[in-house]
C-alpha cells in the first residue's frame, strides 16, 4: 500500500486529472480511511466545472461527502481501530474553537473543507482528524452514509437546528433538487402538518408529491401564492426553506410566511434579495435565518434513523461511477437532470 489513485483539480473549471499519488500518512490525531463511497454535490460543480469557487491550493483532491473503513491510525488515536466503518464530517474542524465546543462544527474558526483547503475523498485513501469522524452503524450502507454527511444532513439541520420545526407545522420547500427532495422526506418524518413543494420543473414537483408533499406549485404561475393560502387554510406557512440561492426565490420564501413564520435560507449565491419593510417583520414576528451545513450531531441522528428503518434513502443514489470516471460523474450531475438526487463515486469499484 504505497500508491493510490486520486481525482485532482489542477485548474478550477477544468476536468479533474486522475493521478497516481503516494498513500498519505496519518499525522498525530488522524486516521487513514480507505474510501468506499464519495458523493458529489453542487460545490464540486462550482470547483471543477464552473471554476467560480476559490481553493487554497492546487493541485487538490476533491470530495467532501465520504465513508469508508479505517486503514491506519496516527499516533494518539485510541477511540478507533483498523477496520472500523466511519464517515467524514465534510470539513476537518479543529474541535477546540468557540463553535466546535458547543457542537456547531460547520462554523469552526479553523475549518479546512475537503477539496478546497485539504485533500478530499475522491481517492482510494484520505486522512481525517479522528475527532471529526462519525461511526457508521452496520445497518447503514457506505453509499447512504456518504450522502447523509452533506446531502441529507444539510436540509435536516435547516429543518431542525435553524427552522425549529414543530410537529403539525406547515413547511414550504423552494427548490426540490437533491437537498429539497430530502427536505420533503425529512419534514414528513418529523411530523410536519402540510408540506408545500415549489419548483419550476414539473418532474421535480411530481417527485415531491410522491415523497410526501401535500401540494406542489410552479412559482412562475402568477396566482400560486393565493392558491397556496387557500389550500393551506392560512395566510402562509410556519416555515419556508429556500434551496436555490437566488434573490427572487429568497424573496418568495419570505412572502410565503404566516405570522411568526421563519424563513431559512440554505441556497448559496451572490445576489442580494430585497426585504419587506421592517414593520412587516416586527408586526408579524417573522424571522429570516441562514443555515450553513450541519452539526456532527445531525449526522449521528440521521444514521440512527436509517439504522432503525425509519428513514429510507435507497432511492437517493441516482448513479454510481468508479473513480476513473469521476469526470463523467461530474458531467452527469452538471446536466441537472430532474431525476438525479445524488451521484456517487466508488473508489476501488
Amino acid at each position: 500500500m504505497t500508491d493510490m489513485q486520486a481525482a485532482q483539480l489542477i485548474q478550477p473549471g477544468e476536468a479533474l486529472r486522475i493521478e497516481t499519488l503516494p498513500v498519505p500518512e496519518p499525522q498525530e490525531g488522524e486516521v487513514l480511511i480507505k474510501v468506499a463511497a464519495c458523493g458529489l454535490c453542487g460545490t464540486d460543480l462550482h470547483l471543477a466545472v464552473d471554476g467560480d469557487l476559490p481553493v487554497e491550493h492546487t493541485p487538490i483532491t476533491l470530495g467532501h461527502e465520504a465513508a469508508g473503513t479505517i486503514a491506519a491510525l496516527g499516533t494518539g488515536v485510541t477511540n478507533y481501530t483498523v477496520g472500523d466503518r466511519v464517515a467524514m464530517f465534510p470539513s476537518a474542524f479543529c474541535g477546540t474553537c468557540r463553535f466546535c465546543v458547543i457542537g456547531r462544527e460547520s462554523l469552526c474558526d479553523r475549518s479546512k473543507v475537503y477539496g478546497m483547503a485539504r485533500n478530499g475523498a475522491l481517492a482510494d485513501y484520505v486522512t481525517a482528524p479522528a475527532h471529526s469522524l462519525i461511526a457508521i452503524p452496520d445497518e447503514v450502507p457506505f453509499d447512504i452514509a456518504a450522502i447523509i454527511t452533506d446531502g441529507v444532513s444539510t436540509p435536516y439541520h435547516a429543518l431542525r437546528g435553524r427552522g425549529q420545526l414543530q410537529a403539525g407545522e406547515s413547511v414550504a420547500v423552494i427548490g426540490c433538487g437533491g437537498l429539497g427532495t430530502h427536505a420533503v422526506i425529512l419534514a414528513r418524518l418529523m411530523g410536519a402538518g402540510k408540506i408545500i413543494a415549489i419548483d419550476v420543473q414539473e418532474e421535480a414537483r411530481e417527485r415531491a408529491l410522491s415523497l410526501g408533499a401535500n401540494y406542489a406549485y410552479d412559482p412562475t404561475d402568477a396566482g400560486f401564492i393565493k392558491q397556496m393560502r387557500a389550500d393551506v387554510g392560512a395566510m402562509g406557512v410556519d416555515l419556508a426553506l429556500e434551496f436555490v440561492g437566488r434573490a427572487k426565490t429568497a424573496e418568495t420564501a419570505i412572502r410565503l410566511l404566516d405570522k411568526t413564520g421563519r424563513c431559512v435560507l440554505v441556497g448559496v449565491g451572490m445576489e442580494r434579495p430585497s426585504l419587506p419593510p421592517t414593520v412587516a417583520f416586527v408586526g408579524r414576528e417573522q424571522s429570516v435565518l441562514g443555515s450553513f451545513g450541519m452539526n456532527k450531531a445531525d449526522i449521528v441522528d440521521l444514521f440512527a434513523l436509517v439504522a432503525a428503518g425509519r428513514l429510507d434513502l435507497t432511492n437517493s443514489v441516482s448513479a454510481r461511477y468508479p473513480l476513473s470516471r469521476a469526470n463523467d460523474a461530474l458531467q452527469h450531475l452538471a446536466r441537472k437532470e430532474v431525476s438525479v438526487v445524488r451521484v456517487i463515486v466508488e473508489p476501488g469499484s
